[in-house]
Order: structure tokens, then sequence, then C-alpha cells
């Protein structure tokens, strides 16, 4: 049984990941549970699924969050530094 081609049904990763500031502007409640990379998470888990838990086809959704992580908390950090709140 062949597979139809997945790849166009899924949004391409980078279109998954938001800056920290952008996903959080224009909420009023602040929370330490707000997670810019919730989209990207969700694309990697649709893509599992999808894929029928082969992780080659959905490397690049892996390092789409795993970017985003990485960006999310170094804005956190720089953040804190300047004393800026970060939440």
């Amino acid at each position: 049984m062949s597979s139809p081609s997945n790849k166009d049904e899924l949004p391409s990763p980078e279109e998954n990941s938001k800056p920290h500031r952008e996903q959080s502007s224009g909420k009023h409640v602040v929370s330490k549970f707000i997670d810019p990379c919730h989209e990207a998470s969700k694309a990697s888990m649709d893509c599992l699924n999808k894929n029928n838990y082969n992780r080659d086809s959905c490397l690049d959704y892996f390092q789409a969050y795993r970017d985003c992580k990485k960006a999310w908390l170094q804005q956190r950090r720089e953040d804190r530094r300047a004393g800026r709140p970060t939440s």
C-alpha cells in the first residue's frame, strides 16, 4: 500500500513558530505557561501522526521546534538581564 505525499498537506516548519514577543503581545493574562512554540510542537506531532511515526520524515519540524525553543529561551534570558518582565 503506497502512502500519498503528506508533505503537501502540512504547512512548512518555519511557518509554525513566531517570536516570543509576537506570541505574547495583546494577551492581558500574565502567565508562566505561555509557550510561543506551541504551534511548532503541534505541527511536529501532526507530522508524526501523518507519517506513521517515522521520525526521519519530520526532521525539519523537529528542528523548527528546537530553533523556536532556543530563540525563546535566549530572549527570556536577555529580558531578565535587562530587568524586563519575562512573561
